[in-house]
């Protein structure tokens, strides 16, 4: 059994082709397809996290919007980039939309890809420390924000307050009990996985990773999964570790799927997203269901996670999206013992 839920970038354009023509379809429409999605049986809802373009950017509205609009679907992200986060304010914004959710958030962060700026962080406020990466500056964010969802007080209350306080040190309110683990790291590179297990972070593995054997993603994924697991098990944390995977699967079952994806290659690329960084980009899986099905059973990566996260293109409109999610539910998940 896994659960499956769909991965949004939340792309808009304002071009007559896209069924997303700005900001507010983007963001509407995320709502409304995550809505569809819980009606249909899926289990997550997930967004990217993009800034300076034209996709889904500050997530904690939309997830708030949506956790008032849903009653059962998890609601997450696969990423936020940390780089760009006060892990004071995200905190507060996190437990806020964790509650109106009802403690359904599941929260991907990590250091983020390459933006459309460059350093696009800096005109956020945020500054690697001397002789530190803005890597190393979206881990320390995150050990911040991890700390703070602990729930312990830390700062020294006002002698004389506006407002009556509690005994001891304040933490940051509001504060959802059981968000801490539900937060999950997005690894590129089988070391930043261990480190997020250690730290107690379930794992996030997406449609790309940095090629560290030139194998197949699937492959190099599978293992990255392993030692996850090993380091896991290795830290002593007394919780089973959740672990996700994004594909990008369509089931060709009527002309137009076929006409959008019937020529898809089904193989992985390497390239560089970032100098010096070779990558192996995910294939995208398009077939009839029974020749898909044969396809995904070979996907070692697949196999080893939880749950599995289905890309999806969202301009295309909600109602095109929810049968491609329908489709896999339907024609695909049964066939693989996934429902």
């Amino acid at each position: 059994m896994k659960k499956i839920g769909f991965l949004s970038f939340g792309h808009w354009s304002p071009s007559p082709q896209s069924g997303t023509r700005s900001g507010a379809d983007a963001l509407l429409q995320s709502i409304d397809l995550a809505v569809a999605a819980e009606e249909l049986g899926a289990d997550g809802a997930y967004y990217r996290v993009h800034h300076f373009a034209r996709q889904l950017a500050s997530p904690f509205p939309l997830l708030a919007a949506a956790g008032a609009k849903t009653r059962r679907i998890e609601l997450g992200t696969a990423v936020i980039d940390m780089r760009y986060e006060n892990p004071l304010y995200m905190a507060e914004d996190a437990g806020a939309a964790d509650l109106i959710a009802g403690g359904r958030l599941q929260l991907g962060i990590s250091r983020g890809s390459p933006e459309q700026v460059i350093d696009g962080w800096r005109h956020f406020g945020y500054v690697p420390e001397d002789g530190k990466s803005d890597a190393d500056m979206a881990r320390r964010h995150s050990e911040i924000f991890l700390d703070l969802l602990r729930g312990e007080g830390f700062a020294q209350p006002n002698p004389r307050p506006m407002f009556p306080n509690p005994p001891g040190l304040l933490r940051l309110e509001p504060f959802s009990a059981g968000l801490r683990d539900r937060i999950w790291w997005g690894a590129a590179t089988d070391a930043t996985a261990v480190w997020a297990a250690k730290l107690g972070m379930n794992l996030q593995s997406s449609t790309l990773k940095f090629d560290e054997s030139g194998e197949p993603l699937h492959v190099q994924q599978a293992k990255q999964i392993r030692a996850y697991r090993a380091a896991w098990k290795e830290a002593g944390h007394t919780r089973e570790p959740r672990v996700s995977v994004s594909r990008s699967i369509f089931a060709l079952v009527n002309d137009m799927d076929r006409a959008y994806f019937g020529g898809s290659e089904g193989e992985d690329h390497f390239g560089y997203i970032e100098p010096e960084k070779r990558a192996v980009f995910g294939r995208t899986y398009a077939d009839e269901p029974d020749k898909l099905v044969e396809q995904l059973k070979a996907d070692e990566a697949i196999a080893e996670a939880d749950t599995l996260l289905l890309t999806v293109p969202n301009q295309l409109g909600v109602d095109y999206n929810a049968h491609v999610i329908e489709s896999i539910l339907k024609h695909v998940s049964p066939a693989l013992g996934w429902r």
